[in-house]
């Protein structure tokens, strides 16, 4: 039933993020780029389900290891609506391979059937390294304080619900110290330490891509340690190599260590239902 799952809730604050800055801000995204994302998600989904399934079913099955991956249109959906909400294209191929990468990460590149690397930050980086005409503008939501608001309020009911709020309040608290430090350090002005954190694109990736519960590490030590490397390396990247993309680097850099701090600091794994999904 229709908001019985949490992600739910997440699909239609992603949708109203699209269409709000659609018809509030200046944006080349085109309506056509979000249904290729849209559509591709869905379609790689359902093809690598079946291609998992039966490739499963004859190597697993005999062993009683078999686990069928059900049906699964949320998270495609979740990809996709994020992939649109922060990358851009010029050709609709670019768009193509963005989501189509995103959503092939999930199915390949996991360790006990856990994917590690956030599927639309994977696909994201892929397209931005392997095409040329793919950028981020991580300025496209301005500083304006309402914007914030909006995304703190819809960002903060969803992971009280996930139970993941430590990990957005880490990362956001760490950064916020290193940049208060710098701040104070090079003698400017509060007002430009304010305009460095009030950015729209920083709240929705602290709220909905750094917190993916299924990709994150398990533990609240684990996720904590994570999220302020994660604050860390994206200090260095902005600051010192000038990167305005570095909050999408370093994720995508430290994904791999959830495995590490999975096994470092045991704790049960997330799960939205109780049946297998990718």
């Amino acid at each position: 039933m229709l908001f019985k799952d949490i992600r739910d809730y997440q699909i239609l604050y992603l949708s109203l993020f699209l269409v709000l800055g659609i018809s509030t801000r200046d944006w080349t995204l085109r309506p056509s780029m979000i249904l290729v994302a849209i559509a591709t998600s869905l379609l790689v989904q359902s093809l690598l389900t079946l291609i998992f399934n039966r490739w499963s079913s004859t190597s697993d099955k005999e062993n009683k290891q078999y686990k069928e991956y059900k049906t699964n249109i949320r998270s495609p959906l979740i990809t996709s609506l994020g992939i649109s909400l922060l990358l851009r294209a010029d050709y609709p191929t670019t768009m193509f391979f963005a989501a189509a990468t995103a959503i092939a990460s999930k199915f390949i590149f996991k360790l006990e059937n856990k994917h590690f690397f956030n599927p639309a930050n994977f696909g994201i980086i892929s397209a931005l390294v392997l095409t040329p005409d793919a950028w981020v503008s991580p300025g496209q939501w301005g500083e304006d304080w309402w914007y914030g608001l909006l995304f703190i309020g819809a960002g903060g009911m969803i992971l009280h619900r996930i139970g993941r709020w430590d990990t957005t309040a880490a990362f956001l608290g760490f950064y916020a110290v290193l940049e208060a430090i710098r701040n104070f350090w090079l003698g400017w002005t509060w007002d430009v330490y304010l305009h460095r954190l009030m950015s729209g694109s920083l709240l929705l990736f602290a709220l909905f891509m750094v917190t993916d519960p299924r990709s994150i590490p398990n533990s609240r030590t684990g996720r904590l340690t994570w999220a302020a490397c994660i604050a860390l390396i994206t200090f260095i990247l902005r600051n010192n190599f000038y990167l305005p993309t570095a909050v999408f680097w370093a994720l995508f850099a430290l994904a791999p260590f959830t495995v590490l701090f999975d096994q470092l600091w045991k704790a049960s794994r997330f799960s939205w239902t109780a049946s297998s999904e990718q």
